[in-house]
């Protein structure tokens, strides 16, 4: 066997495998000699990712470090274990194991050396060079499940999810809140997204990548319990999050009180204790008192149009429809309320049983999947027990020779991984598989046969009350736009409104919509920025430049005071320019305690300075603030003008709700703190994200740069306009920013091009998937229903 372990007791191997075969000291080792009947001997101190090679061949890298001879001038060396065995290793290496190898190569013994300057050696082990491994683990009870043969016996210390910290590497258990199966990533990776819970009631994300699908945790169902090895904590966009580290590890299990506790892994040796058991337990009792237990698990009997669920059922067959879409034919031993769309595959070969297909064809549903899930699709094999997540059903008008038009339900899958949705095939051991069979082995098969058309005939009765909602819902549209092209933030499992009910109803109301970009206002975008005040609600262009120019050279007409330079608060420093009737230039440096900071981190105040002397100055400091000679302090400029100015983006106040105060109060903040510019970001400066905000002391109420936009939105069955108000949600892309940089600028146009393609007709535009809000405006005596977009942004794969 490639792979051996021996296990021990008290220390000692109770089989001795190794007694034929001559060890070899790490210091003897040499290229060009034959190691078939030699092995080396060390412990694990490195174990790295699986990774796979440009022919998706898997590759381990280790470090073994040699424990008898730890003085040796070689005592550790790399070893390179390939393909399968790779695989295998992977799965049961842990750092500090014992291990040895036999028959090997050595790649190099070259004049490379490491940073301590001993000699390195790199070993190549594989199954075509009879490469064979033998771990060394400890004896322990036990346990009834095939995969638990051998386990090291570590003890391991669970961390609480509410006591997590960016950089700690860490072993937590908690219930699945919401989890993605995994996919093949951008890469050639594979991922998955887990959200957990614990009895903390703090919430933690984690992002795996592997280059093994089955390496990743074996989720099946929200509820579900999971235990995580060696996760590794960060912080990413001000969230903490879980991602693998070294040797990282999962079991899953299942989370119904009462079910047996029986682990899921790819692993063939891991840890499972007594105390491991009570945990579960535990979590299961909390679990089914304080998570609402998963609705989404849908029986085909009690599916409905326009509803997303998850499916537990067996595939019958599959065929190909085209390069975008996949036809999967499944059955879970129901029959659906209303009968089912047929895909027309005259000239597919359908791949199954034929005739069993034929016999529990009532019983059976045609689901087209679509994009990403293609490749899954294809690789699945009929008669597998599958779980098909977020599968959406909806309304299709059908005509027929025989029948008069009449409604069918339509199953898709559509693309992309939102709301968690894939195709996940289920082992024969599930509880829920059990069920199914049971179900299917029940099933009465001459109940449910008919003669064609008649079945049908029978169903068009019970559609006769229910009118088509006129949505753009041909198969044809179907296919070529499945990826919405904006997701939902919050709320996902709202259902959807249309927007011909919509505009029927008063306001205030909150919808979820799926629709189309029929047009847009303003279309040249840089004319959508403007400045918002969150008091008194106003909105205000942004100055243009030259208006900028004109106020600056305005407040470059008075000359600064001598009095009020060089004070407590500031250093000053007057220049006189050559030209423009020598006017003078004063730049006062804010000082932090007492001492002036370096110009990265330095606060500026300027009198008399033009638009392009200011924005060099704010190249080379941190902030910039025009200001003027008063009677008996500086003051700020002009609210007309940035009252604030960080590199390329220029700060606004308010005019109508500022109160304009002395430059002086910015003492009060250099009393408080250290006067650290990046630091200063408390009060209403958070809730606008700008790095630094003297405004308060200033008086100053800030604006905030915001997209405002009107979007005349159409899903088939109306035509409505909604307002976009937002600073950087929506796009992703700060509207601080977008004036300044040629590159943001272009994304937005990608963007909206991508929307709303210029040249073809809206059946091949994408579909938006947004939140609206409805409310009253009352112009005089008239009152109107408008309507807003919120908690929607731009898909991430599309920026």
């Amino acid at each position: 066997m490639p792979l051996e372990l021996i296990k021990e007791v008290k220390g000692v191997p109770e089989v001795d495998l190794l007694s034929k075969l001559h060890k070899v000291d790490f210091r003897y080792l040499q290229p060009g000699c034959d190691y078939s009947r030699k092995y080396i001997e060390g412990k694990l101190s490195l174990i790295s990712s699986l990774t796979y090679g440009g022919n998706r061949r898997a590759v381990l890298k280790i470090g073994l470090q040699e424990q008898e001879n730890s003085n040796s001038e070689i005592n550790t060396i790399s070893v390179l274990f390939f393909g399968k065995l790779a695989k295998d290793c992977a799965k049961v290496f842990y750092e500090g194991d014992t291990i040895a190898v036999a028959g090997f190569v050595i790649l190099s013994a070259s004049s490379s050396t490491s940073r301590d300057g001993k000699l390195c050696l790199f070993l190549k082990a594989s199954e075509d060079f009879k490469s064979t491994v033998y771990v060394y683990v400890k004896s322990v009870r036990d346990f009834s499940t095939e995969s638990m043969s051998l386990v090291p016996a570590t003890h391991y210390v669970y961390t609480p999810l509410n006591q997590l910290k960016s950089g700690m590497i860490v072993n937590v258990y908690g219930v699945v809140k919401f989890f993605k199966p995994p996919y093949l990533s951008k890469g050639t990776d594979y991922c998955s997204v887990v959200t957990i819970v614990d009895q903390t009631h703090v919430k933690l994300t984690c992002l795996f990548f592997s280059g093994n699908y089955e390496a990743l945790p074996m989720i099946y169902k929200n509820g579900d319990i999971v235990r995580f090895h060696r996760l590794k904590i960060q912080v990413y966009k001000k969230e903490t999050q879980g991602i693998t580290s070294s040797g990282f590890a999962s079991l899953t299990f299942e989370g119904t009180l009462g079910a047996p506790i029986i682990p899921r892994t790819s692993s063939k040796c891991f840890n499972f204790t007594a105390e491991d058991h009570k945990m579960v337990e535990a979590l299961r009792v909390w679990a089914s008192t304080h998570i609402s237990p998963s609705s989404t698990l849908v029986k085909l009997c009690d599916v409905q149009p326009m509803q997303y669920f998850d499916l537990t059922c067996q595939l019958l067959g599959k065929a190909e429809v085209d390069g975008a879409s996949f036809l999967l034919k499944v059955w879970d031993g129901t029959k659906t309320p209303f009968p089912s769309w047929r895909v027309l595959i005259q000239d597919l070969v359908l791949e199954g049983d034929l005739s069993h297909i034929h016999r529990v064809q009532n019983l059976t549903i045609d689901i087209l999947v679509y994009d990403n899930h293609v490749q899954v699709a294809k690789s699945l094999k009929v008669g597998s027990f599958l779980r098909i997540y977020s599968l959406h059903t909806k309304l299709q008008s059908v005509n027929s020779e025989n029948l008069a038009t009449f409604l069918a339900l339509e199953f898709h899958l559509h693309g992309g991984t939102s709301y968690g949705r894939g195709i996940r095939v289920l082992p024969e051991s599930n509880s829920d598989v059990d069920q199914l069979k049971k179900v299917l082995e029940s099933v009465d098969l001459p109940a449910n046969q008919c003669l064609d058309g008649i079945c049908q005939s029978e169903h068009e009765d019970s559609f006769s009350n229910i009118s088509s909602s006129g949505s753009v819902s041909l198969y044809e549209v179907e296919r070529c736009q499945q990826l919405s092209a904006t997701i939902l933030t919050d709320y996902q499992y709202l259902e959807k409104t249309p927007l011909c009910a919509i505009l029927k109803q008063k306001a205030p109301q909150q919808y979820r919509i799926r629709a189309k970009l029929r047009s847009y206002k303003p279309r040249r975008l840089f004319q959508s920025v403007k400045l918002y005040c969150l008091k008194c609600h106003s909105l205000q262009e942004v100055p243009h430049e030259g208006d900028l120019d004109i106020i600056l050279q305005e407040g470059a007409t008075k000359t600064p005071d001598s009095k009020l330079q060089n004070t407590s608060l500031y250093d000053s420093k007057i220049w006189t320019t050559k030209d423009q009737g020598e006017r003078k230039v004063a730049v006062h440096f804010v000082k932090n305690n007492g001492i002036l900071p370096l110009s990265n981190d330095c606060l500026i105040l300027i009198e008399g300075g033009t638009l392009n002397e200011i924005c060099k100055l704010s190249n080379k400091f941190h902030s910039v603030i025009p200001v003027r000679s008063g009677h008996e302090d500086l003051e700020v400029l002009d609210l007309s003008a940035p009252f604030l100015i960080q590199g390329k983006i220029h700060h606004y106040g308010c005019k109508q709700c500022s109160s304009l105060r002395p430059i002086q109060n910015l003492n009060s903040l250099v009393d408080k703190t250290s006067w650290i510019p990046s630091s200063v970001a408390e009060g209403i400066g958070d809730s606008y994200g700008f790095n630094f905000f003297p405004s308060l002391v200033l008086g100053i109420v800030p604006l905030q740069h915001v997209f405002v936009m009107t979007f005349t939105l159409d899903d088939g069955t109306g035509v409505l306009e909604a307002y976009l108000m937002d600073s950087e949600k929506f796009f992703q892309i700060p509207a601080s920013e977008v004036l300044m940089n040629d590159g943001l600028q272009q994304s937005m146009d990608m963007i909206m091009d991508m929307f709303c393609p210029p040249g073809v007709k809206i059946d091949a535009y994408p579909w938006l998937e947004c939140f609206i809000k409805s409310y009253n405006v009352t112009s005089g005596a008239e009152q109107q229903i408008c309507y807003q977009i919120f908690d929607t942004t731009v898909a991430e794969d599309l920026i």
